[in-house]
């Protein structure tokens, strides 16, 4: 290690004493990937966008610090007014607070489930995708499975057997928030594990992965830094996606019973009609 900040400490007093630039570091498709998506003005607009959703949910409680649970009677169902910017619900608490404090509640939901979704998917296309064979037979099957199971009947048996143990478990906003993570993930995975096959099968034939493989590379140096890079476009766009249709998602979910307490106002519950906040709040005890 010593001899490399030797080495690399000569060859800046060399440039700097020659006026020769020293060689720009080795680009990487990992560098290549994100400079493609930098030039993308609608992936940086949604991103932007993103960004300041998530931004102003963790930072407006803060900057606007009104109870969300402050009921006043008086001024329930009130309009948008300087006291409440953007009105009441039939309680008389303040929407603005409860849509700020719910926003992390919903985005910190999207987020984990997809990530999960997103992390099984790839794990398993790229296996099934890069092995071949009796590995992406099996692997695809099982994904087959997933895809065929009826998905109503799947969530009431899981809710019907985790909600409680997890609520005594974990408590229950920690227990709620990791089944419906869980459960949201657990069935989007699917997708992205076809689509990175799909993208594997193609790239592992191309001309630079058999010069990889041809000098000895490892197949996990292949896959990570190699063929992932090139495939990491439709899993982008099937995050990206993924995010906004698992916050719906997290919204539909309290039909099942299968919902935070009443104390913790997701984005979902803030849509519910008016009149009805108050008995979702006695049902969800």
């Amino acid at each position: 290690m010593a001899l490399d900040r030797i080495n690399k400490d000569d060859a800046l007093i060399l440039s700097l004493s020659t006026g020769v630039p020293r060689a720009a570091p080795p680009r990487t498709l990992w560098r290549d990937a994100w400079r493609r998506y930098q030039r993308h003005r609608l992936a940086m607009a949604g991103s932007l966008v993103f960004l300041t959703l998530t931004l102003g949910t963790l930072v407006g409680p803060f900057l606007y610090p009104k109870a969300i649970d402050e009921i006043d009677f008086s001024v329930k169902l009130a309009g948008p007014t300087l006291l409440h910017p953007l009105g009441t619900d039939d309680l008389g608490r303040d929407l603005l607070a409860r849509l700020l404090y719910g926003g992390r509640i919903s985005i910190a939901v999207g987020l984990a489930a997809i990530l999960i979704a997103i992390t099984v998917g790839v794990l398993i296309g790229a296996l099934a995708g890069y092995c071949g064979g009796t590995l992406d037979q099996v692997l695809m099957r099982v994904t087959d499975l997933f895809l065929a199971l009826p998905q109503l009947p799947l969530l009431l048996l899981v809710v019907f057997l985790l909600r409680d143990w997890m609520r005594q478990t974990f408590g229950p906003e920690v227990g709620i928030f990791v089944l419906i993570v869980c459960v949201i993930g657990g069935l989007r995975w699917m997708g992205p594990a076809r689509l990175v096959r799909a993208s594997f099968l193609s790239l592992k034939e191309q001309v630079f992965v058999e010069a990889a493989r041809g000098i000895g590379v490892p197949g996990g140096r292949l896959i990570v830094r190699q063929i992932l890079p090139n495939a990491l476009g439709p899993v982008i766009v099937t995050a990206s996606l993924g995010v906004g249709s698992a916050t719906l998602a997290q919204s539909s979910l309290p039909f099942l019973r299968l919902r935070f307490p009443p104390h913790m106002p997701p984005w979902g519950r803030l849509l519910a009609p008016r009149g009805h906040s108050a008995v979702v709040g006695v049902s969800s005890v």
